[in-house]
């Protein structure tokens, strides 16, 4: 698992295609995904959405335009808003260890709770072990999970490095995140994400499934698996997400999760001091590309840098981007790409967005 304004009008693309649908059909005809959609926003505020592909394979329907998708670490972004409106409100300290919230719970092979802070919990730099690919087979065998129970599958292994001496993604930063939260607010982390985001700036299609909730609700296109290179693809729109939870559970759409990063760069949802710290980035590698509290920056090919996230979950990846001068650009498509050149082609796209 890997943005309070009205929403601007939205404009259906032309026959013609531009780059953007060219980029979409290409995902399809060649990379092999069953259906890709965008919504992409210029500097005027305009916004178009597209589509390639079939919304089902078994049936051929058409793809939804503009149609909910599992987001999967999208979702860390909200986590992590949440997490900073409460440090913004003096109920958590970015620098206090993980047992002055939740003592004694992480506790492992070289690592420990006493030694981990907040803010390497939302940056990935704790060293905490990860647990998403122990747990594929169960997803897509519908198995609910606790977030306690990720917990306990992560800490069977060591940590991968010493808090604070290196980068290194791992959902399970944001399980124990989410339960900072909700030991804070004394509510479930879901509400405290409807209340505090989803609702408050009005995204009207975005949700937190509550627990036993294996469908999505609105017009989407299916979701498709491929247990290997060359395997059929299965369909896998409905799994239990409690896998994701604060890491990768949530469902939205592009337009909406372009309305969210907005509103997040615009200050409408954390005061200056924390978005600022959201913002302040550590390197991946030697990509240009920077991970702040939650939020990645990546440069774009026509100059400065794009903010969001991305994310993959059974079935669906999104990756998407906004700029501060109001640019704004997500794509989703369907089957997570087995090679890793469809996923650059779809990074590829959204600088294409972004920089047309």
């Amino acid at each position: 698992m890997t943005m309070g304004v009205p929403a601007p009008p939205t404009a259906s693309a032309s026959a013609r295609p531009d780059a953007v649908q060219q980029g979409l059909n290409a995902l399809v005809h060649s990379d092999g995904l069953p259906a890709a959609l965008a919504s992409v926003t210029d500097r005027e505020g305009r916004t178009r959405t597209y589509t390639a592909g079939v919304g089902d394979l078994a049936g051929g329907s058409k793809v939804p335009r503009d149609g909910q998708v599992r987001i999967g670490s999208s979702t860390k972004t909200f986590t992590a808003v949440v997490a900073l409106q409460l440090v913004g409100e003096g109920k958590i300290d970015l620098d206090a260890t993980v047992d002055t919230y939740l003592p004694g719970l992480v506790r492992g092979e070289g690592f420990d709770g006493q030694h981990i802070t907040v803010r390497q919990l939302l940056q990935h730099t704790s060293g905490l072990p990860e647990y998403e690919d122990l747990v594929g087979d169960d997803i897509l065998r519908h198995r609910y999970f606790e977030p306690r129970d990720l917990l306990d599958i992560a800490f069977r292994r060591k940590a991968v490095f010493a808090p604070g001496k290196d980068w290194g993604y791992s959902n399970t930063n944001y399980v124990v995140a989410g339960l900072i939260i909700q030991k804070v607010t004394g509510r479930p982390l879901a509400e405290e994400v409807d209340r505090r985001v989803i609702k408050r700036i009005g995204l009207r299609h975005t949700s937190f499934p509550v627990a036993g909730d294996m469908a999505i609700r609105e017009a989407h296109p299916h979701g498709y698996h491929r247990d290997a290179a060359g395997a059929p693809l299965r369909d896998v729109t409905e799994i239990d997400p409690s896998a994701g939870w604060a890491a990768g559970q949530m469902i939205s759409t592009n337009s909406d999760l372009n309305r969210f990063y907005a509103a997040l760069l615009d200050g409408r949802l954390l005061p200056d001091a924390q978005l600022t710290q959201m913002r302040t980035t550590v390197p991946l590698g030697d990509t240009g590309a920077g991970y702040g509290l939650g939020l990645i920056s990546r440069p774009l090919s026509c100059g400065g840098v794009s903010w969001g996230h991305g994310g993959d979950i059974a079935g669906y990846e999104t990756r998407g981007g906004v700029t501060d001068d109001g640019r704004a650009a997500n794509i989703a498509v369907t089957g997570i790409p087995t090679d890793e050149a469809a996923t650059q082609h779809l990074e590829s796209l959204v600088d294409t967005a972004l920089c047309r």
